[in-house]
């Protein structure tokens, strides 16, 4: 998976996502644990769309992700939309490898928009645990959410996936592994290059080829995770809902977890 060209077109095609419910499902989550964490780690930030608003409420923030496109992009955007709390680190690194600058522990981990369903392998998943677990200081708190198998049996029943607007389109197809709960999404996307249009008066686009892959895990396999990193106080809630119970129609599952 490479996000070099798609980074540019990233907050484009992801503009409806609900990111103000993720920051406000965090701080519910925060208050329920009962902890006002000053610094937060943000794994997979993407393009800062999460890291921005929450140094904007006050809050230190490291934003890390593993491209260096969709860090420039934050990055850019911080400086342009002048973000005026306490400042945001921004780190190339791994979910399952990464540290703070001189070994500072966080108050809070989060990782939103199923960052860790691009992890494909069980000891991958582990091993992110276990490396959150480390950067945490005790009593912080891990949140992250991931796709369910039942969403990824969803996409590939509803695929091809198309959008078309003036200016950027796509055509979005799924093919899933049942057996591994793992799904291949293959995106064609096309963004217009010229506002004004060639010579001839046609609109060029430029086209751009991206193959994700992600796997989805049991959840109960999850929690037995999360514990053998050493976490306790687990939860899974459900679509943004606080402790809302696990269905056979979740798409969305959320974790927490809480460093002794």
């Amino acid at each position: 998976m490479s996000y070099q060209d798609f980074a540019y077109t990233y907050d484009r095609l992801m503009e409806d996502m609900p990111y103000e419910a993720w920051i406000s499902f965090a701080k519910k989550v925060w208050a329920a644990y009962g902890i006002q964490p000053e610094t937060v780690v943000d794994l997979g930030c993407g393009t800062g769309n999460i890291s921005i608003p929450l140094a904007r409420d006050g809050y230190k923030v490291t934003g890390i992700d593993l491209s260096d496109d969709m860090l420039a992009v934050a990055q850019h955007k911080a400086e342009r939309q002048r973000e005026t709390g306490p400042g945001i680190l921004w780190l190339q690194q791994d979910l399952r490898d990464w540290e703070l600058p001189q070994d500072e522990g966080a108050d809070t981990v989060v990782s939103f928009c199923d960052c860790f369903n691009y992890l494909l392998e069980e000891e991958d998943i582990l091993q992110a645990f276990e490396q959150a677990f480390q950067g945490l200081r005790s009593g912080g708190v891990f949140l992250f959410d991931v796709h369910s198998p039942a969403q990824f049996t969803e996409y590939a029943a509803l695929q091809p996936f198309v959008f078309d607007e003036e200016d950027i389109a796509y055509l979005w197809t799924c093919e899933l592994d049942e057996e591994r709960t793992e799904i291949e999404h293959a995106l064609t996307i096309f963004v217009r290059e010229n506002a004004a249009g060639s010579a001839s008066g046609e609109a060029l686009f430029r086209r751009i080829e991206e193959t994700h892959h992600q796997r989805a895990y049991d959840p109960r396999w999850m929690l037995d995770m999360l514990a053998a990193a050493g976490f306790t106080d687990l939860q899974i809630s459900t679509d943004f809902e606080w402790k809302e119970k696990l269905t056979p129609d979740s798409r969305r599952l959320f974790f927490s977890a809480r460093k002794p």
